[in-house]
């Protein structure tokens, strides 16, 4: 039994059969049944009963049990073959016999286990690359020529077997056609697929493309529950053809959708038989929770796709992967696949996106900020730039939206460690929002506070607290003390009053944030588990050991959020500081190799958090006695930083920072002072020469210097 997609070739492989084993006389009677139907099914069996017994039946039941039968009693060598099975109902007490001299083979698109049980099944897929090449080659060998981008155009149409026939019959019967004009032309959304195929189809297949699967969609459609395999079809047509995670299509957005457009409530389970139905005629494969289907068969469903109810399944497919994209991005293949997911429905229906009722639909920016959140911060930049040129095409410049884009862009410039572009950025889009929108609008405000962040980190902490000074006085009276913007200003300030060198006035300033924050939030909230953070940092910081207090926030963020969440490592992170500060070096070695095992497991490899931790982890080694090793741990992390967030990421500079304080401790003086003299000079570029950190640099090179001379004295002597 061949069972697969239509138009993968099952039945050309049945008939070669039948051709190879009737040219070599390995059979004496050959039947071929067309079984799309029952009806076609007896025809075929009366008019071979009729042949073999020279009886003619009037009653076609009693012809076909007359042929079966002979098939049963005849020591002749037979081949039956039941082409196209579409139902396995219509083979009910059908079925050519078990016998030693005949075989039956079936070609069907179905995979009910009532077809399939008992049978030897075997799966047709699409060609591979290198079957479609041979395919190509051979058809267009005539003209070599014609073969330019045959490998893409193979990638294109998917490895369709029927695909690539008549994408090989159309460039033969066009003069002049080649692999790469007819790729031009089957990207060209202005031609349905059905225009590309040629006037008569090569190799006995009897439909073409976009015929060939209509018959199947129609029965998955009927089955129950009635109604709801076409809409869901319709709604994989608009994603990635490679794996879309099974949970969109049991969205509340996705279910009442269906409810709507089968006028009949539609639930979990009712998606879940539907999907089972397109699947059981091959229509989609469902695994490892992802479904897929060919590329091509989604053409074809988007173009049979009424144009006024594409809007609606694009905002439905939007607001579906919306609905399941995590707050915290756990599992980066699950994040990688909701965002290739978004990047292909807005190649195929961009236009919808941008004509909701903000503008621009939220998943645009959802997926921008995943890059980020990752770790690829690069590609955030990359991703917003691009979002905010199309953004200027779809609405205008001044649109709230286009703002967005802006502002997402200017956000992860400054996580990139582009602090004076990003700050520039701020700037320029804080006077046209207070414009456009006013001064006291809400992203208005927002900008001011990544603004004033952006001063601190360029080393000016006084301009930054006057500025969140001033915008906490201006949210209060605009969004009142209690807002959570509100809080997250006096966090900032808290901060960069520690910053400044008052330790403790930030410690008692989180003190009495944590206590509205109780009030306000409540003791679970993780904005209050985060105060608590900051607060245990700070007064770490002035003096007092908070190894106790990290150990108690873990302890209540495990209970709440749970071992993965990224706070919940972060405080891991911090415990495992507090144990190195009161003077157990290797405890805190441990504690960070254990932690970046997880943090590999839960962030993978390019997370910030995951970076810092090796960071912190090759500081602790050193710290215990193992400078070489701590070293050779910066100078592997130095060239992550390097790859993932550029050379210019402060991330990078502290951690070249480290390197050469290490290489120094390990015995290379030399080695430290020179690496210490060029960090000084970028230091000087990027941060200018009173940032904090060129000061340290410069200490540290006078240090590692001295000590250079010094060694080098000693050798003279």
């Amino acid at each position: 039994m061949a069972a697969g997609l239509g138009g993968v070739g099952k039945t050309q492989l049945a008939a070669a059969l039948a051709h190879r084993l009737w040219d070599t006389k390995d059979v004496d009677l050959l039947v071929w049944v067309s079984a799309t139907s029952r009806s076609a099914v007896l025809t075929a069996y009366t008019q071979a009963a009729g042949d073999i017994t020279g009886v003619d039946d009037a009653d076609s039941d009693q012809a076909a049990a007359r042929f079966l039968a002979w098939l049963s009693s005849a020591e002749r060598r037979w081949l039956v073959v039941l082409d196209d099975v579409t139902d396995p109902n219509d083979l009910r007490g059908l079925w050519p016999p078990v016998t030693g001299w005949g075989r039956t083979v079936v070609t069907t698109r179905s995979t009910d286990s009532a077809l399939t049980a008992g049978r030897q099944r075997v799966n047709v897929g699409v060609f591979t690359p290198t079957e479609s090449m041979d395919y190509l080659t051979a058809k267009l060998a005539v003209d070599p020529a014609r073969l330019d981008q045959a490998t893409d155009l193979a990638d294109d149409l998917g490895h369709l077997p029927l695909a690539l026939a008549q994408a090989a019959a159309y460039i033969l019967d066009h003069t002049g056609m080649t692999c790469a004009g007819y790729r031009r032309r089957l990207a060209d959304r202005r031609r349905q697929l059905a225009a590309l195929a040629p006037r008569v189809l090569p190799d006995d297949y009897p439909y073409p493309v976009a015929a060939t699967w209509s018959l199947s969609i129609d029965r998955a459609n009927g089955f129950a529950p009635a109604g709801v395999a076409r809409p869901v079809l319709e709604l994989t047509a608009l994603l990635d053809p490679n794996g879309i995670p099974a949970e969109v299509f049991i969205t509340p957005a996705v279910l009442t959708h269906l409810t709507a457009w089968t006028g009949v409530p539609v639930d979990n389970d009712d998606v879940t038989d539907a999907l089972d139905n397109l699947a059981k005629l091959s229509l989609a494969s469902i695994d490892d929770g992802r479904v897929r289907v060919h590329g091509l068969l989604q053409r074809v469903v988007r173009e049979a796709t009424p144009t006024a109810h594409t809007a609606g399944l694009a905002v439905t497919a939007a607001d579906a992967l919306q609905g399941v994209w995590p707050e915290v991005e756990r599992d980066r293949e699950h994040a990688q696949a909701l965002r290739d997911n978004t990047a292909i429905l807005h190649a195929h229906i961009g236009p919808l996106l941008w004509n909701t009722a903000d503008g621009a639909h939220r998943v645009l920016f959802t997926a921008g900020d995943s890059l980020g959140e990752t770790g690829q911060v690069r590609a955030a930049i990359d991703y917003f730039h691009t979002l905010h040129t199309t953004a200027i095409h779809h609405l205008s410049p001044d649109h709230p939206r286009t703002l967005s884009t802006r502002h997402q862009l200017a956000f992860w410039r400054g996580k990139a460690g582009d602090l004076a572009r990003a700050a520039a950025a701020f700037a320029e889009l804080l006077t046209d929002q207070s414009r456009i929108l006013g001064p006291d609008h809400p992203r208005t405000l927002t900008t001011r506070n990544n603004l004033a962040h952006l001063r601190g980190k360029a080393g000016d902490p006084a301009g930054a607290a006057a500025a969140f000074a001033e915008l906490l006085t201006d949210q209060s009276r605009i969004l009142g003390p209690n807002h959570p913007h509100t809080l997250v200003t006096r966090s900032h300030l808290a901060s960069l009053r520690g910053e400044a060198g008052d330790p403790a006035g930030a410690a008692a300033a989180f003190a009495e944030l944590l206590t509205d924050r109780l009030r306000i939030l409540g003791p679970n909230h993780p904005h209050t588990l985060i105060t608590r953070g900051n607060l245990a940092i700070w007064r770490d910081r002035a003096g007092y050991w908070a190894g106790a207090a990290f150990a108690e926030l873990l302890t209540d963020q495990l209970r709440i959020l749970g071992p993965n969440h990224p706070h919940t490592l972060v405080t891991r992170s911090h415990l495992a500081s507090s144990r190195g500060e009161a003077g157990n070096a290797v405890g805190a070695a441990t504690a960070c190799a254990e932690l970046l095992t997880d943090n590999l497991r839960i962030l993978g490899p390019d997370h910030p958090e995951t970076l810092n931790t090796r960071n912190n982890l090759a500081f602790w080694r050193g710290r215990a006695g193992d400078a070489a090793g701590a070293a050779t741990a910066c100078a592997e992390l130095l060239a992550d930083y390097l790859r993932v967030l550029g050379p210019d990421h402060p991330h990078t500079l502290i951690t070249r920072h480290q390197l050469a304080f290490w290489r120094g401790q390990a015995g290379d003086a030399v080695g430290a002072a020179t690496a210490f003299a060029e960090l000084l000079t970028d230091h000087l570029r990027i941060l200018g020469p009173d940032h904090p950190e060129t000061l340290y640099t410069r200490n540290d090179l006078a240090r590692w210097r001295s000590q250079a001379e010094d060694t080098a004295g000693t050798g003279a002597g």
